[in-house]
Parts: structure tokens; C-alpha cells; sequence
């Protein structure tokens, strides 16, 4: 054999490795330039939906002076809440079958077109009724989009991402309440919608045109399992209205909220089954056979509760019993938010390097939960600064424990199911946040009531569990003085309940089974299809 002949085998061999195609990965399927061109459209498609969340708030009192209808003035919430959450999965589902670019840019208009009726309302039950239909859109705006980052950027890669959207929701829960406050003071209350709209085009010009640059899906579009939907639809909508029903409108143990308890367990049952029949349901069972899947979600919703819970009662925490002005609270705010950008991005750069994370939630939900009860000590004598230093030990804590979650459930699934997969971890958090924040408030109406009542205050007792949260800000000078010990103790109780509960996502995070992230997207969802 010549010298020709021997090395032809090897030249073969190069030449048919020169003419494979190259791994598929993030970084060389799409140039980090055009990753970022997709990620400002949806990073401003995000600060959309936390914007608006923040800004509201501050605009309530003006809205309700305005419009009227001080009974109705909840639903400006909750049907915000009930539309947002119980489409979160549909929006998913339907987004593995039809593809993510269309339905963002729909979720995107919707949300958009729906805040411009928010703010052209003329009464109560218009806003209510324009705030559902702006729901529909949130919740399409929060699953689609971190599904659409599943499908252009690798689990390793994805950490470092996830940063930047932790930094919208901070700057958004900062800016937010200082905005509509400035709305309200020098404009009108209806500037709290219509800034959407700006926002709102500027993040679909982004959007449409990054989504020229991206795969299309060609997967075999099955029949939409309507039943399902239908059912799961009822389903959350009745238990949501437990959760907001609860405690404040009617007592946890009134036939209403019981009622519509038991119509929601047995609507859950029911769509339980309609998945097992179905041929392609909404909640495919195939899910559940992994672990990662089911422990994942159920530390999402276990923490949801606790750290949501306890961000809805802080602020009035920090006014009420440290006795600081609503414009201070939200610069002792600030840390928090900061330590949540500060501990995402350390999760993702921990995460890129070692293709790891099974460490990471059980570290971050550790430290929430020895910040939460540093934060049932405090008292009219606490400074203003140790209090920053727990709020700041909190950030770093909950800022890399969502995140994880939602990377290791995108890094075990199938490639078909990364958009439901995805929705259903915002499920169990909005799910989680809404019970959160109804259980810790009847925590701290029970314990404030019951501390009043045995000092002879009924009067202010009864008027709080009327008022709501709010209620305890709006009393005289001479009233809030009175019952500031009992606040004082009602917050120690509450905090303490969170950071028990934080306890169980805790020991829960140690059975995350950990899958090695991997470094390569789906191949079949980077292919032109």
C-alpha cells in the first residue's frame, strides 16, 4: 500500500467530518448580537407586565376618588390576577404547537390595546372588565417569553440571562410606585395606563423584527384539548377566589369560600381526568413522571408563598411600625431588589461554570428564611439600616431560587413540552404568591384582632378587618399610635409563619434531583422547520 493509500482513510474521514454540520448550540446558532436584539424586546415586554404590577398601587386611592365603586375597587386586582394566571398554561400549551413569536406579539397587543381601554374607563366595573382582558395579555408576556429563551439559548448558558430579567423586576418594584405616584400628583391616574402604550410599541417593533431571525416550528399541529382548558380554567378560577375571598370578604371558614373550595377541588379532579383521556392535553401526564418536575414546581409554589406574602405586608410593616413615610420606604426597598438582581446573576455565572445548581436553591431559600425571621424582630427602636441589611440577605436569598427552578425544568423536559413545562412553573409561583399574601394577611389580622380585642380596642379591630391592608395607613395619627404594639406583634407572628414556611421549601430543595445542564439547544427546535 502507498504512502497515498494509507493516508486516504484519514482524508476521508476529515472530509466527511468538514461536511457534517456543526453542533447546534445557542452561541452558534444565533450570534450573541442577535440574542440580545430578541432579549431587549422581550426584557421591555417583560418590564411591561412588572411595570404595571408596581404601578397601580400607588394610583388606587386616586382611581377609587375618581370612579367610584370603593366595593368593587379589589377586582382591579383580582381579575387582573384570575385572567393572568389561569392562562398561563394555555399560553404555553399552545405556544409548543403554533410557535412563540406569534402568540408574544399577540400578548403583547392585547395587553397594549386592553390598557388603553384601563385608562379611557368611566367607571368601576369598566376598569375591572379592562383589567381582566389586560391579564389575558400579562400572562401570555410572562410564560411565552422565558419559553422563547428556552428555545435560543442552552440551560448553561441561560443563568447569566435570567440576571437581566431579575433587573427588570427590581428596577420595575422601585420605579413602579415612585412613577404612579408622580402620575397621580401631577397628571391623572390614567397615565398609569396609558404609559404602557409607548412601552408596549417600542417592545413589538423589537420583537417583530428579532422574530424574522428565528425558527419557525413544524411540529404537527394536534387538536387543542378545549375541554381541558375549559376545566382547568375553572378550576384556578375558583381557587384563586378562595385565596382572595378568604379572610377579607368573607370568613376562611364561611359556606362562600368553603363552596367555592370544593368546586375547585372537584374541577381539578376533573380535569385530572380529561388529561389522562385526552390526545394531546393541555397538562401532558407525561410530565410528572419526572421528579425534577414535580419538586421544582412544588418549591416554586411553597416559596411563592412566603416571599410574596411577606413583600405584600413589608412596606406596611416598615410604615407602620418603624414609622417611616411612605417615599422613604421605597429607598429601604431599594437593597432588596438590588440583592435580587446580585443573587440571580451569581446563580447564573455558578450555573454557566460548572453546569450545576443543585446547591443553589437550598443556600438561597436558606438564607430567605433566616432573613424573613430577622425581619419578625423588628421594632420602633430597630434602625432604618439593619433593616436594609436584612431586606438586602433576602434579595441575595430569593434572587437565584425562581430562576433555578425554571432552568432545571427546561433542562429535563422533552423539547415539545419546554412551553407548557415553562408555563406551569408561573402557575405554581402566581398560584403560590396569591395564597401567600391572603394566608399572611389573616395571620396578621387574626393576631392584631385578637391582641386589640383583649385590650379593650374592638372598635379599631373590627374597622381593620374592614379596611383591609390598606386600612391601619388611613387612621389617625392618634389611632395608629394605639395600636402599634399590636402591630408590633402581629408582624412578629406573621414574619415568623413565613420563615416557618420557607423552612419546608428549605428541606424540600435538598430532594432536587439535579440533571448536568446542557450545553446544546434542542436540535429540532433550532432546525428551519
Amino acid at each position: 500500500m502507498t504512502r497515498a493509500e494509507r493516508g486516504r482513510p484519514a482524508m476521508d474521514t476529515i472530509e466527511r467530518q468538514s461536511a457534517s454540520p456543526p453542533p447546534t448550540t445557542g452561541a452558534t446558532m444565533l450570534a450573541h448580537r442577535e440574542i440580545m436584539t430578541t432579549l431587549y424586546g422581550l426584557l421591555l415586554g417583560m418590564l411591561l407586565a412588572a411595570l404595571d404590577q408596581n404601578i397601580v398601587t400607588t394610583a388606587v386611592p386616586a382611581i377609587a376618588s375618581d370612579l367610584g365603586g370603593f366595593e368593587h375597587l379589589s377586582w382591579i386586582f383580582a381579575g387582573y390576577l384570575l385572567t393572568s394566571t389561569a392562562s398561563t398554561p394555555i399560553y404555553g400549551k399552545i405556544s409548543d404547537l403554533y410557535g412563540r413569536g406569534p402568540l408574544l406579539t399577540i400578548s403583547i397587543t392585547l395587553f397594549v390595546a386592553s390598557s388603553a381601554f384601563c385608562a379611557l374607563a368611566h367607571n368601576m366595573g369598566q376598569l375591572a372588565a379592562a383589567r381582566a382582558l389586560q391579564g389575558l395579555g400579562g400572562g401570555g408576556m410572562m410564560s411565552v417569553t422565558q419559553a422563547l429563551i428556552a428555545d435560543i439559548i442552552a440551560p448553561r448558558e441561560r443563568g447569566r440571562y435570567q440576571a437581566y430579567f431579575a433587573g427588570v423586576w427590581a428596577s420595575a418594584s422601585v420605579a413602579g410606585p415612585m412613577l404612579g405616584g408622580f402620575f397621580v400628583q401631577y397628571l391623572t391616574w390614567r397615565w398609569v395606563f396609558w404609559i404602557n402604550l409607548p412601552i408596549g410599541a417600542a417592545a413589538l417593533w423589537l420583537c417583530t423584527r428579532a422574530f424574522k431571525k428565528l425558527p419557525k416550528p413544524q411540529m404537527a399541529r394536534r387538536a387543542i384539548d378545549y375541554w381541558g382548558a375549559v376545566l382547568m380554567t375553572l378550576s384556578v378560577t375558583a381557587l384563586l377566589l378562595v385565596s382572595t375571598w378568604g379572610g377579607s370578604i368573607f370568613p376562611w371558614l364561611s359556606t362562600q369560600v368553603l363552596g367555592m373550595l370544593g368546586a375547585g377541588l372537584v374541577l381539578l379532579l376533573l380535569f385530572i381526568l380529561q388529561e389522562f383521556r385526552a390526545l394531546d392535553p393541555i397538562l401532558p401526564p407525561r410530565l410528572f413522571a419526572s421528579s425534577i418536575f414535580n419538586f421544582a414546581n412544588a418549591i416554586s409554589f411553597i416559596v411563592a408563598i412566603s416571599m410574596f406574602g411577606g413583600l405584600v405586608l413589608m412596606p406596611v410593616q416598615i410604615q407602620l411600625v418603624l414609622a417611616i413615610s411612605p417615599g422613604s420606604t421605597g429607598l429601604i426597598m431599594i437593597p432588596l431588589m438590588s440583592g435580587t438582581v446580585i443573587g440571580s446573576f451569581i446563580a447564573g455565572r455558578i450555573m454557566r461554570r460548572t453546569g450545576r445548581y443543585k446547591m443553589i436553591p437550598p443556600v438561597g431559600i436558606g438564607a430567605a428564611a433566616i432573613a424573613l425571621a430577622l425581619l419578625a424582630t423588628l421594632d420602633t427602636a430597630t434602625p432604618p439600616l439593619l433593616v436594609m441589611v436584612y431586606l438586602a440577605v433576602l434579595g441575595l436569598g430569593v434572587g437565584p431560587t425562581f430562576p433555578v427552578m425554571m432552568i432545571a425544568i427546561q433542562n429535563t423536559c422533552e423539547p415539545r413540552d419546554v412551553g407548557v413545562a415553562t408555563s406551569w412553573v408561573f402557575f405554581a409561583r402566581s398560584l403560590g404568591a396569591s395564597f401567600g399574601a391572603a394566608l399572611l394577611w389573616s395571620w396578621l389580622l387574626a393576631a392584631l384582632t385578637g391582641r386589640l380585642a383583649a385590650e379593650g380596642h374592638s372598635a379599631l379591630a373590627n374597622a381593620l378587618v374592614r379596611g383591609g391592608p390598606t386600612a391601619a395607613d388611613q387612621m389617625a395619627a392618634a389611632d395608629r399610635l394605639l395600636i402599634q404594639p399590636a402591630l408590633t406583634h402581629a408582624f412578629h407572628i406573621v414574619f415568623l409563619g413565613a420563615a416557618m414556611v420557607a423552612l419546608l421549601s428549605f428541606a424540600l430543595s435538598f430532594f432536587l434531583k439535579e440533571e448536568r445542564l446542557k450545553s446544546q439547544v434542542p436540535a429540532h427546535r433550532m432546525e428551519g422547520h
